[in-house]
């Protein structure tokens, strides 16, 4: 979608921006910060109304009377700047859980410029899900019109490929979100970004997706 067409619909009671983040007991929120600034660098490219502090008093609310030990906390906001907070117990996957993937169809645009940013515009990746009969694939991964690896619908895409470096994971100008977990590991040295294809995917000795929420998951190519 061009950046005015985005500009126009953020007023839309269907068009909000999201983040979706992790809150344990006695840890707080995993990458909080991290994500209110995702939040708010989107707010200032799409032009959403931004209030400081605004987002972090909807998490601590949202919080404030916890009875899990671990909660998914999903924050919202929308064009007017009015952040919301819903939340759901967590619980983790087991440690030798692995992830079936699958290669949608579909393509991303890789010139969409709200591929860039979290929002509730989610008909692509709710397309390429539906390519497949539910309980067939865990995630399905996206490429762009050119084949290049972007991401899947939830997760960020990351490849071990056996030689003790970096794991590689798709640039960002290949189109794709900018994930909380995924930005994490590249400044951190543990991920660098790389234009890949379905050859190093096939290639690659691991493979990984990966959210804020529930950080690195073994995946196969089913």
């Amino acid at each position: 979608m061009p950046a005015e067409s985005a500009l126009r619909d953020r007023d839309s009671a269907h068009y909000e921006l999201i983040e979706t983040l992790r809150w344990e007991c006695g840890a707080g929120f995993l990458r909080g910060e991290r994500h209110v600034a995702r939040m708010r660098a989107s707010a200032d490219a799409l032009e959403f109304a931004w209030t400081d502090g605004a987002a972090e008093a909807a998490l601590a609310n949202a919080v404030a009377t916890a009875e899990s030990e671990m909660l998914r906390v999903r924050l919202t906001l929308d064009g007017s700047g009015a952040a919301q907070c819903t939340t759901a117990p967590f619980q983790p996957l087991p440690a030798d859980r692995v992830w079936n993937a699958k290669i949608a169809q579909a393509r991303l645009a890789s010139n969409d410029p709200l591929l860039r940013h979290k929002t509730s515009r989610r008909a692509a990746y709710d397309a390429a899900r539906a390519e497949y009969p539910t309980g067939e694939a865990d995630e399905v991964l996206l490429l762009n019109e050119r084949g290049e690896m972007c991401e899947g619908t939830i997760t960020s895409l990351f490849l071990d490929m056996g030689d003790g470096g970096a794991l590689l994971t798709p640039a960002l100008d290949c189109g794709l979100l900018a994930g909380v977990l995924r930005g994490w590991l590249i400044e951190t040295g543990k991920a660098r970004e790389e234009i890949l294809t379905t050859a190093e995917l096939t290639r690659a000795k691991s493979i990984f997706l990966g959210n804020s929420l529930r950080g690195l998951i073994p995946a196969r190519l089913a």
